[in-house]
């Protein structure tokens, strides 16, 4: 804290304790309040002056944000969640307590109580007719927040960026109107919300790193999960046929612009349905989060300009890696070509594990694709028809069992959701989890677990069924146009502050 803000904060101590000379509580109690700033500017904003005279006195409580005194006469603005409204206090009505206002600090909570007016200017103001103390600011608000040189204190003092950043505000507006939508999207349509295990014995659902700790009572170690899938289709089994959770997820990943190790998904799963039926309803929803929250389906999205008017474009998994490599590839294709043609291509296999000959062509392709196709997918994508050896959980295809019904789709280059139609084999479902072991075993600390209890819920059988998980953290950015998930994040994960080795946020 600089030496200018150690004096302002002295002196609004020494305020605080004169407030409690004079017996008032400089962290007062309840306030009855009648109206919000925002939803009275809606109401009053063209009404006429009788109409503001008959409007009958109002109730408002909020943060000072801007103080003008001027004599006999103070102007003030005053921010509740919904946004300001203007003050206009005056001596001859304050009496006594006038003096009291203009001692008001600019970030100190105050209730008022006043009739409604019009300045001549055209404002819609508060003429204040008494006020109540609520909470004294002992600390002031920055006069400049904005820019590349604070983003990294917006994050880590996020509490102080909503006070005095409106568009920060408004992302987490719109975040929460993006999950309200989503609610009512699928209990429309039949579904209904659960909850399921955060700490699970196994992680289990996604390819991912869990974070680990250890329950004392009961002696054992518990993951904090990965995804909540294999719980969800649990319930398939005991007879839910649509659910839904809204969940936090937690991965042992590294930090980046779109990724935090705690994020928030939709996860959802539709009995008697396949990935055809999520693409169609992906396509139904997010057009009509668009265009309920926005009012358009053309987006901007950093660079790129985003039309997400269906229907949206459908890729093959080894269509677009074929494209990308110049080449044919299918999932007979041998390992040295293919990766002799990605290194023509610039991508660099180093962190292929193996030797050329021992690498397996199901990493090549992954390496492909993330470096070469990707980056191209721009407009709404569904990539399908993934090879089995990516996608564990998911039924084969029955006309090429070497592929899956799956899609991810992609907007803007980033991947928003991924899906599929259902493995509900329990003995498929055990051999590949027995791969899956192996693969661990080898120190493939992002293996799918063997879970023998999941098996054995699918011994009792479950119904054919498609299910989706969609980032919420992702979706915002796309409806905010926000390029970093610290955006839409409220707190974000973030490392210790005064860390030498911290990078800068992006």
């Amino acid at each position: 804290m600089s030496d200018d803000a150690n004096e302002i904060v002295q002196q609004r101590r020494e305020t605080l304790e004169a407030l409690r000379a004079r017996g008032i509580d400089p962290f007062g109690g309840r306030y009855p309040v009648t109206h919000w700033a925002r939803r009275l500017a809606e109401r009053l904003g063209a009404a006429s002056e009788d109409e503001l005279k008959g409007f009958g006195p109002v109730s408002l409580a909020g943060r000072i944000v801007s103080k003008r005194h001027m004599g006999k006469a103070c102007f003030a603005h005053i921010q509740d969640q919904t946004g300001r409204i203007q003050l206009y206090a005056r001596a001859d009505a304050l009496g006594d307590d006038y003096a009291c206002f203009t001692d008001l600090d600019v970030g100190d909570f105050i209730g008022v109580t006043g009739e409604m007016m019009r300045t001549r200017t055209g404002e819609l103001t508060v003429a204040v007719k008494s006020f109540t103390f609520l909470a004294k600011a002992l600390r002031p608000l920055p006069e400049k927040w904005h820019g590349l040189r604070d983003v990294e204190r917006r994050y880590r003092q996020r509490y102080v960026d909503l006070i005095v950043n409106a568009d920060a505000r408004a992302v987490f507006l719109l975040r929460s109107r993006i999950i309200a939508r989503l609610r009512a999207f699928l209990e429309a349509r039949g579904f209904i919300e659960v909850e399921t295990p955060m700490m699970q014995p196994i992680p289990g659902g996604a390819i991912a790193r869990p974070f680990v700790t250890h329950h004392n009572a009961l002696g054992m170690d518990l993951y904090l999960r990965i995804a909540p899938e294999l719980y969800l289709k649990r319930l398939l089994v005991g007879g839910f046929d649509r659910v839904y959770e809204i969940n936090r997820s937690f991965r042992n990943e590294g930090i980046d612009t779109q990724h935090n190790p705690e994020f928030t998904m939709l996860e959802f799963y539709q009995a008697y349905a396949d990935y055809a039926d999520l693409m169609d309803l992906t396509e139904e929803m997010f057009t009509d989060l668009a265009q309920s929250l926005l009012g358009r389906l053309a987006l901007t999205w950093g660079e790129h300009a985003i039309d997400l008017t269906p229907p949206w474009r459908r890729l093959a998994f080894f269509d677009g890696v074929s494209a990308a490599l110049g080449m044919t590839v299918t999932p007979e294709t041998p390992a040295a070509p293919l990766a002799a043609a990605a290194r023509a291509r610039g991508i660099d296999l180093g962190a292929v594990r193996g030797a050329l000959g021992d690498v397996p062509p199901w990493k090549l392709w992954k390496e492909v694709f993330e470096a070469l196709v990707e980056p191209t997918l721009v407009l709404p994508t569904f990539v399908i028809d993934f090879p089995i050896e990516l996608s564990p959980l998911a039924k084969k295809k029955r006309e090429h069992p070497q592929l899956v019904d799956r899609f991810e789709l992609f907007v803007g280059t980033r991947e928003l959701a991924n899906a599929y139609s259902e493995l509900n084999d329990p003995i498929d479902q055990l051999g590949r989890f027995r791969e899956q072991a192996a693969l661990l075993a080898r120190g493939d600390e992002e293996a799918h677990w063997l879970d023998e209890d999941y098996v054995r819920a699918l011994e009792y059988g479950m119904p054919p069924a498609a299910g989706e998980g969609i980032g919420i953290d992702r979706l915002t950015m796309l409806l905010a146009n926000q390029q970093s998930i610290r955006e839409v994040i409220l707190f974000p994960h973030l490392r210790p502050e005064g860390r030498a080795d911290a990078p800068e946020a992006p």
